[in-house]
């Protein structure tokens, strides 16, 4: 079940909603969460009900192995840690990278066989990674074990369940110890609309017709992209993905708000990054948090001196790569962010201040060239998009242009048409007004906390979400449903 599909905003949702308070009205808490569970593990099994075994059976195992751990002691508690962790990854490994590296082997030893990529359970590395993350908070001793009903709310209740935010046991456990005693929140409910509303709004209106642009560059057949369309292409892609992923994490923390639930924020304007190391703390902040506590950091992090500091950074930021997919385009995607990393650090050692808005564009040109590592289904596509972004493809304009712009000839520019054409006057424009909106207006936060300061808002986000639903024509996948 999608969050932007009529059968959930018209059905389920106010289904849950009335059903969840109904037991909180008449003080049954745990009635209430029980409704909540039932409700999440549906929204899970309406999409492929095959896998809701493996998810409980997930639940039900970790559960079990936390309940050892906060009892055992010394090396029996760490065996148990251990086997725990190692077979949530081998599950993860198995559905996820296997078929990967069965095709990486057979390269290797010269076979020809093409193998059949697995299907993978939604949402595995999400619920897995919330798991391990409880794990390992309680081996150390950072959380406490639960009773049932609440864990297994923490890991499927429906907001978060297929695409984050990624949740931590020690910020979320007391939350929903304590949120069958809550009643309406009037502030919260409204909140929660409002960030459902531009999170559906970033999806519908621009985030799917992004992606009517970027599917001909990055999934059709090969043609060659001069400059300027190769970094359109770059651009489109870099916008479709901000408001894609950014638009379900509104929505996911406008939903836990109706709940009174406070899910992380997972975005803080990642474009007006000054450096790397900024955007990182910007961008898909659950899984940046997951990676520096529980792999970057018992990795050493920066404790061992300054090379062991990058060595660290690498490996982190290529395994975060890997946890995106199993292919060799997310491979060269962390790398290439984990060399970025280094070089970011490196420049900051040398203490020398650039303006900030000029660290602002090479980070966010940076920034385009990675997602197009990200965004390509092969290395084939990838170093032709790629090619055309460094000018090794030329320079062209569209045959229309020349009557205006024909002195740029004798610089090399030629004036061709092109089947694609990325600068049609519509799409220039969405996009000079989708750039300036992620480079310097505030964010879908910033407007949350100030919803009850203006006038009329409400009726704002009523006539905005009707206008969305008339053009909800169709349904499409989250892009981080794919990881």
């Amino acid at each position: 079940m999608l969050f932007n599909s009529h059968g959930f905003i018209f059905l389920f949702l106010p289904i849950v909603l009335c059903g969840y308070f109904f037991f909180i009205q008449r003080r049954l808490p745990r009635y209430a969460l029980s409704f909540l569970l039932a409700s999440s593990l549906f929204f899970y099994a309406y999409w492929d009900y095959r896998f809701l075994v493996l998810l409980i059976g997930s639940i039900g195992f970790n559960f079990g192995m936390g309940y050892l751990i906060s009892k055992w002691d010394d090396w029996k508690k760490k065996g148990v840690f251990f086997l725990a962790i190692g077979l949530d990854l081998a599950l993860l490994f198995h559905f996820k990278y296997f078929t990967f590296i069965k095709e990486v082997f057979a390269s290797l030893t010269g076979q020809t066989h093409t193998f059949e990529g697995m299907i993978l359970p939604l949402g595995i590395s999400f619920f897995t990674f919330t798991q391990i993350a409880y794990l390992i908070d309680l081996y150390q001793g950072k959380a406490k074990s639960s009773d049932f009903i609440s864990y297994a709310l923490f890991v499927t209740v429906f907001p978060h369940l297929i695409a984050g935010p990624i949740l931590h046991h020690k910020d979320m456990m007391t939350q929903f110890d304590d949120m069958g005693n809550k009643g309406w929140s009037i502030e919260n409910i409204s909140k929660g609309i409002f960030l459902f509303i531009v999170g559906l709004t970033k999806k519908v209106l621009i985030a799917d017709y992004l992606s009517t642009l970027v599917s001909p560059v990055f999934d059709g057949p090969l043609e060659s992209l001069p400059f300027f369309h190769a970094w359109c292409a770059a651009l489109i892609y870099t916008l479709q993905l901000y408001f894609d992923f950014s638009g379900y994490s509104d929505m996911a923390v406008g939903l836990g708000l109706l709940f009174n639930l406070h899910l992380p924020i997972n975005f803080d304007s990642p474009y007006k990054a000054t450096s790397m190391i900024d955007f990182w703390r910007r961008w898909h902040i659950s899984l940046s948090i997951f990676l520096r506590d529980y792999l970057y950091i018992p990795l050493g992090g920066n404790r061992n001196g300054d090379w062991a500091k990058m060595q660290n950074l690498f490996v982190t930021m290529l395994l975060g790569g890997i946890w995106h997919g199993a292919g060799w385009t997310f491979v060269l995607w962390g790398a290439c962010h984990g060399f970025l990393l280094i070089i970011n650090h490196t420049w900051r050692s040398f203490r020398i201040h650039l303006p900030n808005s000029f660290s602002r564009i090479i980070t966010f040109a940076a920034i385009m060239i990675t997602w197009v590592i990200f965004r390509s289904p092969n290395i084939t596509v990838m170093i032709h998009i790629l090619k055309g972004m460094f000018g090794m493809n030329g320079v062209a304009l569209p045959t229309s242009f020349g009557p205006y712009l024909s002195w740029l000839s004798s610089f090399g520019v030629e004036f061709i048409h092109l089947e694609h054409l990325l600068f049609k006057g519509k799409e220039m424009i969405l996009l000079v007004i989708m750039t300036i909106v992620v480079l310097f207006l505030p964010n879908s936060n910033y407007w949350k906390e100030r919803f009850f300061h203006y006038r009329f808002s409400g009726a704002l986000c009523a006539c905005i979400f009707v206008f969305v639903l008339l053009n909800l024509t169709e349904v499409s996948e989250f892009l981080y449903y794919q990881f």
